[in-house]
């Protein structure tokens, strides 16, 4: 098993190397817009995933796709000529689903900012259910006897808190 890290670099230069080959020395007419999005290689380094998008219709990706199976070789022995690794792995090209999970995720957003927007028209129009202030509050009578008795204190008749008398 190889290094990951050298597992990563090489997966990243088969990615340029295979983006750049398909762009500069094939001429198939089939090859419409291909875009080399990742390559992946295997932990032994001997398999190698690239992925790639095509713009155009169904018909032009699977013209695409057979264009890319027919230069795989040219491709590979690009790959080992530019990359000097002893063994150089077997291509595999997949059409990467970027573009349609990107557009999944967009219909996703706009439907939950849909939702959010109806939630929020619904909250605009919407009363409270009880009073608008839930907490209780003391009546304002009680807000005055209760202010008086911190003021002054609860005295009884002889001026005192006790209730016995000073005098005797």
């Amino acid at each position: 098993m190889a290094d990951p890290a050298r597992a990563r670099k090489l997966a990243d230069r088969i990615r340029e190397i295979a983006a750049e080959t398909l762009e500069r020395r094939v001429k198939d007419p089939r090859l419409g817009f291909v875009t080399v999005t990742d390559a992946r290689i295997t932990g032994d380094l001997r398999d190698a995933t690239v992925f790639y998008t095509v713009y155009g219709d169904d018909e032009e990706r699977s013209a695409t796709a057979a264009a890319l199976e027919s230069v795989k070789g040219l491709v590979r022995s690009e790959v080992g000529r530019r990359t000097g690794v002893r063994f150089t792995p077997t291509l595999e090209f997949v059409a990467d689903a970027i573009p349609e999970n990107a557009a999944n995720i967009d219909d996703l957003l706009r439907t939950a900012r849909e939702s959010d927007e109806r939630v929020a028209q619904v909250a605009a129009d919407a009363e409270y259910a009880g009073d608008p202030d839930p907490y209780r509050k003391p009546a304002e009578d009680e807000v005055d006897e209760d202010l008086d008795d911190e003021v002054h204190g609860d005295l009884d008749d002889d001026g005192d808190e006790d209730g016995d008398d000073p005098r005797g």
